[in-house]
C-alpha cells in the first residue's frame, strides 16, 4: 500500500513538471503549462472535425471554392474591369 502511493505521488509529481515545461508559441501567441496543453488539443480536435467536414463535402467542393474565389474577387478594392 505505502508503495502504490509513493508510486501515485511521484507520477503526479512527473505530470506537473511536464505540464509546466510545455510552452507553444504561435506568432503572437504565447502559452505555458495547461493553457498550452488545452490550446494544442483544441488545435488537433478542430483539425479533425474541418477534415471530416472536407470528406464528407467532397463532391460539393470545387462548386464550393469556384464560388468562394468569386466572391474574393468580388470584394477586392481592385475590382476587374471588362475589356473594351
Amino acid at each position: 500500500m505505502k508503495n502504490s502511493a509513493a508510486f501515485v505521488k511521484a507520477f503526479f509529481r512527473g505530470v506537473a513538471r511536464a505540464t509546466k515545461t510545455f510552452t507553444l508559441e504561435v506568432g503572437p501567441v504565447r502559452a505555458t503549462g495547461v493553457p498550452a496543453i488545452l490550446l494544442g488539443v483544441t488545435g488537433i480536435v478542430l483539425a479533425s472535425g474541418i477534415t471530416a467536414a472536407l470528406a464528407k463535402s467532397a463532391n460539393r467542393l470545387p462548386e464550393t471554392l469556384s464560388e468562394a474565389r468569386g466572391l474574393a474577387e468580388a470584394l477586392s478594392s481592385n475590382p476587374k474591369r471588362l475589356p473594351s
